[in-house]
């Protein structure tokens, strides 16, 4: 489970604090997928975030006894003037994987996001969207609890989406997902329940169609 007490995010702005969350409790299930919902600006990526314990609140705490991969859709995070390769090979040491393991993960990683060459290259050659590819490939080698997907599920060509896709349903058989997207029908694909965020606060549904509705009306 993701238990939330009495949490509150907030940056300050000159106009004074912008909340995201405030003064939030609650207790998530552990065995569901679950969407994250909420207008343009509402910090649905931070609370995102926080849930996976990559991002922290100002206030309150957020404990969970799982695993969480890195947000799938950002590719940030890497070393620019390291390669492909290595920044993988850096990542799995971070992780404490053995030598056998880094050898199998890099493997995967430079089949899966189809860099060629490119995988022996500088990060800071890459485009935005090759960068995504590494990052997204190095997310499904790991085994986490929890996938972190923010907005992006797949890039490059429609092939390459084609396989994103089917290697992501087929991690999903493994795994449960904190996804946030605007794409209504993505959602009713993936996710089992939804939570909508909205004036500082968030509620949880247990199904996504009834998050889904509740969403389409704050979005009037």
């Amino acid at each position: 489970m993701i238990k939330l007490a009495k949490v509150s995010k907030f940056f300050k702005t000159k106009a004074g604090k912008k909340y995201i969350l405030k003064d939030v409790s609650m207790i998530l299930p552990s065995d569901k997928n679950i969407g994250i919902l909420g207008r343009n600006g509402t910090g649905k990526s931070t609370i995102m975030r926080m849930l996976g314990q990559i991002e922290f609140p100002n206030k309150g705490n957020i404990t969970s006894d799982k695993s969480f991969s890195w947000p799938l859709g950002l590719s940030g995070g890497f070393v620019g003037n390291m390669t492909g390769k290595a920044n993988v090979k850096f990542v799995c040491r971070l992780y404490g994987k053995s030598e056998k393991e880094i050898t199998e993960i890099i493997n995967y990683v430079k089949d899966f996001s189809e860099l060629d060459d490119y995988f022996d290259m500088p990060i800071k050659t890459y485009s935005s969207g090759m960068r995504s590819r590494l990052s997204f490939g190095l997310s499904l080698s790991f085994n986490f609890d929890y996938l972190l997907i923010d907005e992006t599920l797949s890039v490059g060509d429609a092939k390459f989406r084609k396989k994103s896709q089917m290697a992501l349903i087929k991690k999903i058989e493994t795994c449960k997902v904190l996804l946030v997207s605007h794409d209504m029908g993505t959602l009713k694909d993936i996710c089992d329940s939804g939570i909508v965020v909205h004036n500082g606060n968030m509620e949880y549904f247990e199904d996504i169609n009834v998050a889904i509705e509740e969403y389409k009306m704050i979005n009037k």
